[in-house]
């Protein structure tokens, strides 16, 4: 597959930062004397990049700016912004126009990203108005090309538009994203758990779901004391 801008010659893109922790899993108070309390650490995304945006990346963005603006979507309305950063490309999308974009990835001739490796999500508690994020990875063998879709929503309207009606594959994967982030995919043909039992409350890989101190949630189930668990030696 043929590789993007060398990450290593290409312009720095743009920091947005995010958030700025202190301390060790955001623990404070504790009388912590390992020197992790003083940890500081800046949460930043990459920002918006400019063109030229190198190797085939300017290719792709206009012929889909192309497609979009005949259709009558409108490039502008769908691509909230372009981002180069290590190599990768990726398409912020904003979320009313997703389907339109994954359509035209998939079946312009000049595109043909048929692919798509899945659906994932991912919390940013700090990032107001866009806390949760749907990522999603095309791929056109055709072209021998890959790049990265991402749309954000916010935690009080976790709407996003299924794309299975697009890529059939990604029907286990919005369910998984949905059961672990609690991103609604409207329109998916049977949106319930997973991986988690029905009745689960939470969603277990947001960062404000606990990490300990809850009882365990599995109904009937008992785990015995190490020294009576089956040994595999």
């Amino acid at each position: 597959m043929p590789a993007g801008p060398d990450p290593t010659t290409a312009p720095r893109t743009p920091l947005d930062i995010v958030d700025v922790r202190t301390g060790m899993f955001g623990v404070a108070g504790t009388g912590d004397t390992s020197g992790f309390g003083g940890l500081v650490r800046t949460v930043a995304m990459p920002g918006p990049s400019e063109r030229p945006y190198g190797g085939w990346f300017d290719e792709v963005v206009d012929v889909l700016a192309e497609v979009l603006d005949e259709s009558g979507t409108g490039y502008a309305a769908a691509v909230e912004s372009v981002v180069v950063d290590r190599g990768e490309l990726t398409l912020n999308i904003a979320r009313e126009h997703l389907v339109e974009v994954v359509q035209a990835l998939r079946d312009d001739p000049d595109l043909r990203f048929e692919l798509s490796l899945g659906v994932s999500g991912v919390h940013f508690p700090h990032d107001a108005g866009r806390e949760l994020h749907a990522v999603y990875h095309v791929a056109s063998v055709t072209h021998g090309r890959r790049l990265r879709l991402e749309v954000a929503v916010a935690e009080g309207d976790p709407h996003i538009p299924s794309t299975t009606a697009v890529y059939p594959a990604n029907d286990w994967h919005e369910r998984e994203t949905w059961d672990f982030f609690g991103i609604v995919f409207d329109g998916h043909p049977g949106l319930a758990r997973i991986e988690m039992p029905d009745d689960w409350p939470g969603h277990p890989q947001r960062k404000d779901y606990p990490l300990g101190g809850i009882p365990v949630e599995y109904k009937g189930a008992t785990v015995p004391p190490p020294d009576q668990r089956r040994s595999y030696s």
